[in-house]
């Protein structure tokens, strides 16, 4: 069970998760020692899963970027796993979530600009097997980007 102290640990890591233990250590007011045993003893538990990239994919010149929202044609008990499976081929998808509801998968998909993204639909998209329903919303703007939680 995490305490005070953890979630001051939590929240330093989140605000940068590339400072030194040494530095974060001083920020959440623990010794370097006392946060990484907590550090550890977080990993342990699955708290913690590891310190990932961000990448901003605007910034390496992927303008584009599509929420699609898939409905499935359910009548063939393989749709799931094959509709699933086709999906994880297409290189432009960064991002797979299934839901329960009337929405069966979402994924985020990258262009680098209308035209790719015009190829990217129609012959990798729209070929997807066991397609009941689309929904594709474009990304305009992120008005919220963060991880963080009042720990």
């Amino acid at each position: 069970m995490s305490d005070s102290t953890d979630r001051r640990i939590l929240r330093q890591l989140l605000a940068e998760p590339g400072a030194t233990n040494s530095l974060l250590a001083e920020r959440a007011g623990v010794t370097t020692a006392s946060l990484w045993r907590r550090l550890e003893r977080m990993r342990e538990a699955g708290v913690l899963k590891g310190v990932q990239a961000r990448i901003d994919w605007r910034a390496m010149g992927w303008a584009v970027e599509v929420s699609l929202r898939f409905t499935l044609d359910k009548t063939d008990p393989r749709a799931f796993d094959e509709f699933l499976g086709a999906l994880r081929q297409v290189p432009e998808v960064i991002e797979i979530q299934s839901f329960l509801g009337s929405v069966d998968w979402r994924a985020s998909v990258i262009a680098r600009d209308m035209a790719h993204w015009q190829q990217v639909y129609r012959d990798r998209i729209l070929t997807l097997p066991h397609i009941a329903e689309l929904d594709a919303l474009m990304l305009v703007a992120s008005i919220k980007d963060s991880e963080e939680l009042a720990l």
